[in-house]
């Protein structure tokens, strides 16, 4: 059940037209809150912000159950399901997070903390799936044997590393793995942080 290289393309420009609001709210925005008041007013409201709040929480907690799952036969923790099955579930429901994020700011990229909460959840997502769709077009390629650099020449191709799928897919992920759980420790010391100021100063 793991996503497939044209899957995975269509999620891209899944999350380009769901990240496409963000650019232009700054237009948009002072429109609906000068013609559509009471709009803007559910959209700022407590019950909306709390109630979206929650899911966004509820999906997070989900996601995080994938690092469960990895660990589960070194903590001795049954969770049905293979990896595949919970590799695809992260990937989607990431997705569907970031079309969550969007219902729950309305597009708005916020101020000085909440600016750089959101970019930091942008990049968490981002590093993943760019991540994983490098990695699934290696694997799915029919070549066996790749370079960093084309060689312009066959004389100069002869001076070039060559590397093996496994090879370059341990390599990839070694740095965006390691870029995606960086961010991913950075989100969730910001979410409980973004929390109680939200009902700190409620």
């Amino acid at each position: 059940m793991k996503p497939k290289f044209s899957t995975l393309i269509i999620l891209i420009w899944v999350a380009t037209i769901i990240l496409a609001p963000f650019a232009f709210s700054e237009f948009y925005l002072p429109l609906i809150r000068d013609h559509f008041f009471k709009f803007n007013e559910i959209l700022r409201g407590d019950w909306y912000k709390q109630t979206t709040g929650f899911i966004l929480l509820s999906l997070v907690l989900f996601e995080v159950v994938l690092a469960v799952r990895k660990r589960s036969r070194k903590w001795k923790i049954v969770i049905p399901g293979s990896m595949k099955l919970w590799r695809s579930l992260h990937i989607f429901l990431g997705i569907g997070l970031l079309g969550m994020v969007l219902i729950h700011t309305g597009g708005s990229t916020g101020e000085n903390y909440n600016a750089i909460f959101l970019w930091v959840f942008f990049g968490v997502s981002l590093s993943a799936l760019v991540g994983v769709v490098a990695e699934t077009g290696i694997v799915e390629s029919p070549r066996k044997e790749f370079s960093l650099v084309p060689a312009v020449t066959s004389d100069v191709g002869k001076f070039l590393p060559i590397y093996s799928k496994g090879v370059l897919v341990r390599g990839l992920r070694l740095i965006w793995l390691s870029i995606h759980i960086f961010l991913v420790s950075i989100f969730v010391i910001m979410l409980g942080f973004h929390i109680f100021l939200a009902y700190f100063f409620q």
